[in-house]
Order: C-alpha cells, then sequence, then structure tokens
C-alpha cells in the first residue's frame, strides 16, 4: 500500500523545513510506502527555496500555481497528482504531528473505513482559543444534524481516505471549505466517517495562522448548502480509480 500525503503551503517558509522533516521520519504501518506531494499555493516568502531543497534531493514531488488560489484548490491539484492508496491530507506547519499517521490510516487498511479523521477533541487539543473551540462544536454539531455524522471534529485538518473514494467526489473547493465539503459530500453519498484522537498544538495569526473568522461562516454555509444539492451533483463526471 502507498500513501499520498498532500501538504498544501502558502508562505510557510518558517515552518515547511521542519515540517518535511517530520513528515519523511513519520512511521508508517509495515508494508506501507510514502509519496509527498507538496503544493506551492503561489507563495512569496522564500517557501519555494525550501522546497526546492528536497525536490533536489528526491524526498518530494512538488507543484508551485502561479498564482494564490485557496487551500481547497491546492488540494485539489494534490488529489489529482497523487499515485496512492491512501490520501492524507497534512498542513504545512506545525500545528499537526506525522506521528500520529498510523492512527489515521490502521482503520482503512484494517478495512473498518475507507475515510478517517483525526480528532483534536478525541485527543490533546494544546493552545486552542476558547473562541475557536466554539466554532468547532458549532461545525460538528450542525454535520450530526445535517447530516447524521457522528463526528467531534469536523474542522480537523488530519483526514484520510481511499484515494478512489475521495476521486469519485465532486469537489469544488477553493478555500477552506475543502472539510465541510468532504464531510457533506461522504455523508450524502453513504459513506461513514471513523475517528481517532490525535495530537493538536495551536498556532496563533502571528505564527501565519489563515483561518479567520470568515472561515467559520463560510464552512457553515458549505454544510447547508451541499445538504439540499442534488445527489447527482456530488458525483465527479469521470471516477478514477
Amino acid at each position: 500500500m502507498k500513501v499520498s500525503v498532500i501538504i498544501p503551503v502558502y508562505n510557510e517558509f518558517r515552518a515547511l523545513g521542519q515540517v518535511l522533516e517530520r513528515v519523511l521520519g513519520a512511521p508508517l504501518p509495515a508494508n506501507c510506502g510514502r509519496e509527498i506531494i507538496v503544493i506551492d499555493d503561489g507563495s512569496t516568502d522564500g517557501t519555494a527555496q525550501v522546497l526546492a531543497q528536497f525536490v533536489e534531493a528526491g524526498q518530494v514531488a512538488a507543484h508551485r500555481c502561479a498564482r494564490n488560489r485557496g487551500k481547497g484548490a491546492a488540494i485539489r491539484t494534490g488529489i489529482a497528482l497523487a499515485s496512492g492508496d491512501i490520501v492524507l491530507i497534512q498542513d504545512g506547519d506545525l500545528e499537526y504531528d506525522p506521528n500520529d499517521y498510523g492512527r489515521l490510516i490502521e482503520p482503512i487498511l484494517s478495512g473498518q473505513a475507507e475515510i478517517v479523521y483525526g480528532s483534536r477533541f478525541l485527543g490533546k487539543a494544546t493552545g486552542m482559543a476558547w473562541r475557536n473551540r466554539i466554532a468547532n462544536r458549532i461545525l460538528a454539531i450542525a454535520a450530526k444534524l445535517l447530516y447524521d455524522a457522528r463526528i467531534t471534529d469536523e474542522a480537523t485538518a488530519y483526514k484520510a481516505f481511499r484515494l478512489g473514494v475521495l476521486r469519485s467526489f465532486r469537489l469544488e473547493c477553493q478555500r477552506f471549505e475543502f472539510c465541510p465539503e468532504v464531510t457533506a459530500k461522504a455523508r450524502r453519498l453513504g459513506y461513514p466517517i471513523f475517528e481517532v484522537p490525535i495530537g493538536y498544538n495551536a498556532r496563533g495569526i502571528a505564527d501565519g495562522k489563515k483561518v479567520r473568522a470568515r472561515d467559520g461562516f463560510e464552512a457553515l454555509w458549505t454544510l447547508v448548502k451541499y445538504r439540499f444539492v442534488p445527489r447527482s451533483a456530488l458525483l465527479a463526471r469521470q471516477p478514477q480509480d
């Protein structure tokens, strides 16, 4: 089995080198290989220079976007480039710990699940502001009410999928609405979401965090919107295995 780790980055010069070292060194279950695909979403701060060192060493594959399009668009580019059996999303900062990869992947390998979310609230979320906790709680409740998604952390960045399942969704996200869109479409199409506990070390705006209050409102609207669109509109026109 091969795991495709997709890392969308935008102006992560300070953290990217350390993130990639952690991803390269993260333990995977036995008989699992990995490919690391970094999507540089039009960075202007030296991210490209850091990334080039890992590309030249043959450690990662990279794609550079000519302009900043948004995290969701970058993830969609990564999905198109992935060649693994399993896709795992990794942020380009130090909030999430790649040592949790084994927990995320194991339910898929064992046949328990096809979609796995890493829950910060089943694990240990360090430093998360109270307003962010409230926003995350609201999104989890909305996912439960709208889709019967029995999850504690809808907005977690750590999500793992069988590649064929993920490519069967018609994804349209541009910014941070990847999470609610994929949650909505997974549940509308009948896929259960399996959760495992993970660690989390929150960072602030001064450290480069890019999510803002309006993104929370957009996430909530995305959950509501996809509850009522025709089911046929949720499927990719040409699903790929």
